[in-house]
Order: structure tokens, then C-alpha cells, then sequence
């Protein structure tokens, strides 16, 4: 009695753990039985696995076959073990070499006519793969560019589970016709972000808080009434940021072939954006899901902007889950039986109406909402949530002289990504020793600290304002690192108190 074993890989949120897949064959009545805690997905795979070695010219032993999924206690989920359960089932026959198959991971979905289907999440379990020692991982042909992104490791792209078994010494007739791959789906985007800021105009203290915004990795809260180009303003922010290095390249596209998405030709270089709709659940937008865990708006939206458009329309208990996450840059998500980590180091950009009409504060419209009703309204967006925002802005309708007289000062989007780029040098020069490479993340405590204390001078608003009860402790570190952005832009070395002022200013602009 032989028992074949090969490997695949199981993922949970962006990490993945190695399965091994063994395979038995025994006398018996004739039966294909997997155990091992596989979901419902992955149950029928059997009924793929028979059709697929059928139609491949292979069939299975008539006799009791019996594949078990170790470690039995480790959840599993959908079909990208099939090609790893065919290749292991008939292996039991001899007709593989049972060491090749053993060292091998095989990653994939099994199609009826025995051809491979491409499946999300190849690019986080082929990295679970190399850091468990793996040196060979086959996958389906059209994940096969995906793959090939890890480097160290051999990648073999498979079009059928012929090729798949011939690569393990399987002897086979070539196939009498040509076999045409299954192609992976075309990448999806968000939404576009292709605009220049150059097209926002009379809103020159919007533009230089998105900078700010930019440089830093602040928080950004709009309020101003419909027409007014909140939304412009937050589209044109992922322009503003410079590419991401190789690391937030890896984690954003590993998350993006989880969602199903799509990477194209190679990593995502350039930070997302993801806008979800104001009728989003708690699941889409922070991840989650009653079987399967799938990453959420947040997750989709790390290293880049999540904007959340009319923010007081959303759901209170879906904007107050953000809170966590935007203090840990993280979402960990625990379900019955599995947890699933994601990233969400995001920055979160908020538009808001002053009012249920929108047209408080507006010269040209009267506005029909009483106080209590406005009140209320903003009421939605929580105090703890608002808390977290750095950077509250005012944004105003813009009149014709604005309109026609901008075009000369009009600052174009290369001109403030190179500023921006800038000022996250000189914050890396800083504080790139201990691992924070924008303002947003240094601590508190460093900030406040013998070293990098302000002068007592330069910080006397902001003291004043922390003794008067208009900022809480958090408030009061967060005007702080705005202030170091305020500083990196302009050149200086350390914030004084024109910076202080006007991060003060940022953090109550409303």
C-alpha cells in the first residue's frame, strides 16, 4: 500500500501556511473521500478531480481513494488545492515519481476538461511557499506572470494536469490537439486617478493641505457644500504620493490578487485609492465574510487613500470600526474558526455636507435645516473617529473671478509630487533609523521627548490649547507631527512656531 504526498498552500488573510496533501489508496468499494476540515468548495473537488483526470485520458483507480489535508485542525478553503489532490490521487498509482511529487507545491483549479484554472491569492501563497523552504510551486498558466514576481524560487506554469503530470515523469501521449489556456482576468481598477491638480481651482488652501496631507501620511477631513470639489480634491491626493518602495509594493498587490483583482505585468508601484459607497457593510469595508475571509475597502485602499464621500451617510457602526485599525495600520479579523490578518495602513480622506441640504454657510442658497438638525447630522461622524483626522479643512464654493484668474498659479500635480517627495526624504532622514518613513507614524512619546522636544516658546498655543481642554493627548501628538510635515516642506530642520500655528490651525480649521 502506497501513500502518495505532494503540498499546497492555505491562505489566511495575507499569510499563507503549507498543506501537505496525502493521498491513499486501498482495497475497498469504489470512493473518493477527502477529510482534513475542508470547506464546501474544496469538498467538491473530488467530483472536479474524476472529471478532469477523465477527460485527460487518466482515470482514477476504481477502488477506495482517501486524500487527507495536513494538519487536519488547520481550516481550509476553496479550490486551489484541486491540482495538488489530482496530482497526489494519482500518484498512488505509480505513475508518477512519488519524490518530485513530494517536494512540489501545485497551486490551482481543475476545469472538467482537465485544463488549469487561474485562482486569486497566487502571489501571497507562492511567498508562503518560499518562506517554508519550498524551491518548486506550479501554477496555473495564467497566474503564471504572477508567480514569476518572487524571486527564488522556480515557477512553472502548467495550461492542463497533463503537463502537470508529465513534469513529474508521467509517461503520456502528446495530446492529438492544441489545448488553449485559461487566461487570467484583465486588472480592475477603483476608479481613475489620472487627473492633474492642476485642475482644482480658488482653492489654494486645499491644495496645500493635500501636500501636507501628502508628505506627512495625515488624515483628511472636507466639509463644505455639494459643488464645492471635495471630491476632486481627494481623487487628485494618490497623484501627490510618490511610488511605493519594494515592500508596500509586495503587501499592495498581494492583497489585490486576493481580492481577485489582477496585477497586469508586475507589482503595483502606485499607491490605490478606493472609494466605497455609502451603503457599504462593516464586511466590505473592513474585511470579513461568513466563510471565506476576504479583504475589505481598507485593505484594498493600504500604502494608498480610502475616501469615504458623504462620511455622515455611512453607517455610525461601520465608520467607528475604522478606529482600530487607523491607530495599528492593521485588521484582524477572528472568526469561529480561523483568523485572517490584513494590512490597513491607509490614509483616510472624509467629505462631508455642513448640513442634511448641504447649503449652510452658502451666500448664494438659503439653508432649510434647523441647528438641532445640523448638529445631528455631524453628530454622525464620531468623536473618537474625528479625533484620529489631523487635517480638518473648510472648503468653500468657488466664484466666477476665481474661476477665470487661476490658470497662472495653478500648481500642477509633478510640481507637488516632487515637494512631497522631498519633504518624505528629509523625514526619512530622520527617522528612517528606527523604521517610520512618514510623520504620521512616529510615536507621541519620541515627538514629546528630551531630543525632539519644541522649545517651550514655539509649542505655547499648542500647551495653551491642551490646558483649555480643546485638545485631548492624542490631538496634541497629532498637531505635533502634522507640524514636522509643515516643517519638511518648507526645508526647515525642525518646526517653529509659525509651523505649530498653522498645524493648529489644520487640526481645527472647521
Amino acid at each position: 500500500m502506497v501513500v502518495a504526498r505532494t503540498r499546497a498552500v492555505a491562505l489566511h488573510g495575507v499569510e499563507g501556511s503549507l498543506v501537505e496533501i496525502e493521498a491513499d489508496l486501498a482495497n475497498g468499494l469504489p470512493a473518493f473521500t477527502i477529510i482534513g476540515l475542508p470547506d464546501a468548495a474544496l469538498g467538491e473537488a473530488k467530483d472536479r478531480v474524476r472529471s478532469a483526470a477523465a477527460n485527460s485520458g487518466l482515470d482514477l483507480p476504481n477502488r477506495k481513494v482517501t486524500v487527507n489535508l495536513s494538519p487536519a485542525s488547520l481550516p481550509k478553503h476553496g479550490s486551489a488545492f484541486d491540482v495538488a489532490i489530482a496530482v497526489a490521487a494519482l500518484a498512488t498509482t505509480g505513475l508518477l515519481a512519488l519524490d518530485a511529487v513530494a517536494e512540489t507545491v501545485h497551486i490551482g483549479e481543475l476545469s472538467l476538461d482537465g485544463r488549469l484554472r487561474p485562482v486569486a491569492g497566487v502571489l501571497p501563497a507562492v511567498l508562503a511557499a518560499r518562506r517554508s523552504g519550498a524551491r518548486l510551486v506550479v501554477v496555473p498558466w495564467g497566474n503564471r506572470g504572477e508567480a514569476e514576481l518572487v524571486p527564488g524560487i522556480r515557477i512553472v506554469g502548467a495550461a492542463t494536469l497533463r503537463e502537470v503530470l508529465a513534469l513529474h515523469g508521467a509517461a503520456l501521449d502528446p495530446p492529438t490537439d492544441p489545448v488553449e489556456p485559461i487566461a487570467a482576468p484583465a486588472p480592475r481598477e477603483s476608479i481613475a486617478t489620472d487627473g492633474d491638480l492642476a485642475d482644482v481651482v480658488g482653492h489654494p488652501e486645499a491644495v496645500e493641505a493635500l501636500q501636507v496631507a501628502a508628505a506627512g501620511g495625515h488624515h483628511l477631513l472636507m466639509l463644505g457644500p455639494p459643488g464645492a470639489g471635495k471630491t476632486l480634491l481627494a481623487s487628485r491626493l494618490p497623484g501627490l504620493l510618490p511610488d511605493l518602495d519594494t515592500d508596500a509594493a509586495v503587501e499592495v498587490s498581494s492583497v489585490r490578487s486576493l481580492a481577485g483583482l489582477g496585477l497586469g505585468d508586475g507589482l503595483v508601484r502606485r499607491p490605490p485609492l478606493e472609494a466605497p459607497h455609502h451603503s457599504a457593510t462593516m464586511a466590505s469595508l473592513v474585511g470579513g465574510g461568513s466563510g471565506l475571509v476576504r479583504p475589505g475597502a481598507i485593505s484594498r485602499a493600504a500604502h494608498g487613500v480610502l475616501f469615504l464621500d458623504e462620511a455622515p451617510e455611512f453607517a455610525g457602526a461601520v465608520l467607528d470600526a475604522l478606529r482600530q485599525p487607523l491607530e495599528t495600520g492593521e485588521i484582524t479579523i477572528h472568526r469561529a474558526r480561523t483568523v485572517a490578518r490584513f494590512p490597513a495602513r491607509f490614509q483616510l480622506v472624509l467629505a462631508a455636507n455642513p448640513c442634511p441640504c448641504g447649503q449652510a454657510g452658502t451666500i448664494d442658497a438659503d439653508c432649510t435645516c434647523t441647528p438641532i438638525m445640523r448638529r445631528r447630522y455631524l453628530a454622525r461622524l464620531s468623536g473618537p473617529l474625528l479625533d484620529r483626522i489631523d487635517l480638518h479643512l473648510t472648503v468653500r464654493r468657488v466664484g466666477a473671478a476665481q474661476l477665470t484668474g487661476q490658470d497662472a498659479g495653478a500648481v500642477t500635480t509633478a510640481e507637488a509630487r516632487l515637494r512631497v517627495t522631498n519633504a518624505r526624504e528629509r523625514t526619512r532622514e530622520r527617522w528612517g533609523s528606527e523604521g517610520w518613513t512618514t510623520n504620521a507614524r512616529v510615536p507621541g512619546p519620541v515627538l514629546r521627548g528630551a531630543a525632539w522636544r519644541l522649545p517651550s516658546h514655539d509649542r505655547a498655543p499648542l500647551d495653551r490649547a491642551l490646558e483649555r481642554g480643546a485638545l485631548t493627548m492624542r490631538g496634541y501628538d497629532r498637531v505635533l507631527r502634522v507640524a514636522w510635515s509643515l516643517a519638511d516642506l518648507d526645508g526647515a530642520s525642525r518646526p517653529e512656531a509659525e509651523h505649530v500655528g498653522r498645524a493648529l490651525y489644520l487640526r481645527r480649521g472647521i
